[in-house]
């Protein structure tokens, strides 16, 4: 049985988050978080969360040990973003696009 937990609207750019998501996919749920604790970015704390939300799930709503928990699949999708402008010289405008991302982990039981 497959688990899912969704953040949406992180306001992390998917390009930046998707680094940090490749680094899981595949592992332990605690080997998962071990390696994110580690990691020096404010973007790991994000995906941690979500997937302490998708195996609190699986724990909770269908009674699955989180020991024999992986992650499966995170998906790293774009959402919107804001645009702003910044003044520039001689009375331009220069756009600045602060881009956000939806989180979505996918958890599952080990095969074997």
């Amino acid at each position: 049985m497959d688990v899912r937990a969704i953040a949406k609207d992180t306001g992390l750019p998917a390009r930046k988050v998707r680094l940090i998501a490749d680094l899981v996919v595949g592992k332990k749920i605690d080997e998962a978080l071990a390696i994110l604790k580690f990691v020096p970015s404010p973007k790991a704390s994000v995906v941690a969360k979500t997937i302490k939300s998708a195996a609190a799930s699986a724990e909770n709503n269908y009674q699955l040990a989180t020991a024999d928990l992986k992650v499966k699949r995170i998906f790293v999708d774009k959402a919107k973003h804001l645009k702003r402008f910044r003044a520039q010289a001689r009375g331009r405008a220069a756009p600045i696009l602060k881009r956000s991302s939806h989180i979505t982990v996918i958890v599952g039981e080990q095969e074997g």
